[in-house]
């Protein structure tokens, strides 16, 4: 959860490995720390707070160094303080490690150390490591990184140098994401490649269960078992401009504004309008097999799993087959009923979530297909399925998903069609679905025309403690999505819910403070969102609508009304959802959070 960066080259190191870690701010961090291998050895300087508290220690530092690596911390064992950041060292002060992920056996790891007279002066469990390396150090630090990790049980993604083994870094990983990137004459480490994009954007991804031996010259990259891989070297997609800001005060609000033009990606190419049918080729299936399918398992966290309901509802009423949408973190710890029927996606928008991921894993290993929907080509869930779908959402900065949720929609949509097509829907239906979805990047555009409307109800009601959001049949899980948006960004507690529940327990809460958001369009359940709307009328509540183009009715009902244009009913949560991802960003800035960096969030959970 997060980030590393390393470098070993001509240049120095200390700008290119700062520069690394602020574009790994987004990951989401607590304390910060770097090493530098200078001619008087190791030089170590970390500090709780973000990288300008670290630069500004670093100020006081001899810094005339080509090599070094570097962290930014998510507190997991121990508190975010100065002392247990990372870099950790040996006694000797000759081994530094950053580390990201859990030793899970740290415990027994720490009792084995204590007898051999290793002193722990950390909370943390990566300190282990560091001293479990120099326990096995006989003057091969790959070799002592690969022994000490044959005695780990958890997940890592670590880099390690050392005053003994100048211009050499060891990285290795196991459920944590690592990349290395090559350049001339100079080579780089990192857990994401957005860290490097400036200097390369020739990468190659480690999987697990490998470590990296990487100079400024080569890398070459074994098992734990000491076999040699022959990694393909890849080139990376994104550019520099994406992953800034481009006059946008924040990145959120710069991926909110980017789904208008990105959206397309994702089903470009993949659509004929003749047939009426998407052609999903990744998902390496054929039609017989797509046919065969008598049941399909879903499984995501947060934002992923709101979209991943919001397919439930598309697969089942296009193809007529039974889905169920579970939370990885919770499939991975029952037994769940797989047969060779079964068909599981895996949706996850970086494509390491640790839940996520065990999840596909685990059902593989009982035999289903398994397939993944990711946005991060390379990722694990990408290499380990059977076959996928990218949602081409480009790189997402933001901590709070925006774009990667349209796009694992759309996405879902075109999956819900495909398999509609093989089953149900005639070509017709199939030919008006796909109109429907070139008109929807116009249509997210005008909707982005209203953000002024929205900015001034989010003026109105920014110092609400509370948010109830409300929704019926497909636009629930939007309601759901909206209410995490607010409370992820601006702190305030919000709840989602079935719009006929609220009856059931929820209306207890609304009074003339609370602000209730209700999706409210033109569909088989409208006249029941309106009966839900005069319930909270009768209570004083104050009512934001989203709702069709040209309804004028609803406008007399509520307080404020934010319409989004007609589309195929199926497909609406990817223009109602637009209103609701501003409406928290600007409640969010007029609190004056930390709108692309919200406490204690990561943007990429590879812990559980």
């Amino acid at each position: 959860m997060c980030g590393i960066v390393g470098y070993v080259g001509h240049q120095q190191a200390m700008p290119i490995l700062i520069s690394g870690l602020k574009r790994l701010e987004y990951r989401g961090y607590d304390s910060a720390g770097i090493a530098l291998m200078t001619k008087a050895g190791l030089t170590v300087a970390k500090e709780a707070g973000k990288i300008a508290c670290l630069e500004e220690v670093l100020g006081d530092v001899d810094c005339d160094s080509t090599q070094g690596i570097a962290h930014t911390r998510w507190a997991t064992h121990g508190e975010p303080t100065k002392l247990n950041a990372h870099p950790h060292t040996d006694a000797d002060h000759e081994i530094a490690l950053v580390h990201n992920g859990i030793i899970e056996n740290y415990r027994t790891l720490k009792q084995f150390l204590d007898r051999h007279g290793f002193v722990m002066q950390t909370d943390t469990d990566s300190e282990i490591l560091v001293h479990l390396i120099r326990f096995n150090y006989d003057g091969d630090l790959t070799a002592a990184v690969r022994a000490a990790l044959s005695q780990v049980e958890g997940t890592y993604g670590i880099a390690v140098v050392s005053s003994l083994h100048p211009r050499t870094i060891v990285a290795a990983r196991m459920g944590s994401p690592l990349v290395l990137g090559r350049g001339d004459g100079e080579n780089f480490v990192a857990s994401d490649v957005s860290a490097m994009l400036e200097h390369t954007n020739k990468v190659v991804y480690l999987t697990d269960g490998e470590i990296a031996t990487v100079t400024d010259t080569d890398f070459e990259v074994t098992t734990i078992q000491n076999v040699k891989i022959d990694h393909p070297v890849e080139e990376v997609s994104w550019t520099l401009d994406q992953i800034e800001k481009e006059g946008y005060d924040h990145f959120m609000l710069k991926e909110i504004h980017e789904q208008e033009r990105t959206l397309p990606n994702a089903f470009r190419g993949r659509l004929n309008w003749e047939e009426g049918i998407p052609r999903l080729n990744g998902l390496n299936l054929q039609y017989d097999e797509l046919r065969q399918i008598k049941r399909i398992i879903v499984t995501a966290c947060g934002t992923s799993w709101h979209a991943s309901l919001i397919g439930e509802y598309m697969i089942e009423e296009l193809a007529r087959v039974s889905v169920e949408v579970e939370y990885a973190s919770e499939f991975r710890y029952r037994s769940p009923i797989i047969d060779e029927n079964t068909l599981l996606l895996a949706i996850s928008q970086s494509g390491e979530t640790a839940d996520t991921l065990a999840a596909m894993r685990e059902a593989k290993h009982r035999g289903a297909t398994v397939v993944g929907a990711v946005n991060v080509v390379g990722s694990s869930i990408a290499r380990e399925s059977d076959g996928g779908v990218y949602i081409h959402a480009g790189p997402e900065i933001g901590v709070a998903s925006t774009k990667a949720f349209t796009h694992q929609v759309m996405v879902l949509a075109l999956v819900a069609t495909l398999l509609g097509r093989m089953r149900h829907i005639s070509v017709q239906q199939g030919q008006e679905i796909i109109s429907a979805i070139y008109k929807i990047p116009e249509q997210v555009g005008s909707i982005l025309q209203a953000e002024e409307q929205i900015k001034q109800i989010a003026n109105e009601y920014y110092k609400a403690n509370n948010f109830l959001y409300l929704g019926r049949g497909i636009n629930f899980p939007t309601a759901l999505e909206g209410a995490l948006k607010l409370k992820e960004i601006s702190y305030i507690h919000a709840e989602g819910y079935p719009a006929a529940e609220m009856k059931h327990g929820p209306i207890a809460l609304i009074d003339k403070s609370m602000p209730v958001v209700v999706i409210a369009l033109q569909d088989p359940v409208y006249d029941k969102v309106m009966s839900n709307i005069a319930e909270v009328r009768a209570r004083k509540g104050k009512i934001i609508a989203i709702a069709t183009e040209g309804d004028t009715e609803i406008a007399e009902r509520v307080n404020h009304v934010i319409y989004i244009p007609k589309t195929y009913r199926l497909l609406t949560p990817l223009l109602s959802i637009i209103p609701l991802q501003l409406l928290a960003y600007h409640i969010a800035v007029m609190r004056g959070c930390h709108v692309d960096q919200p406490r204690n969030l990561a943007k990429s959970v590879t812990v559980e």
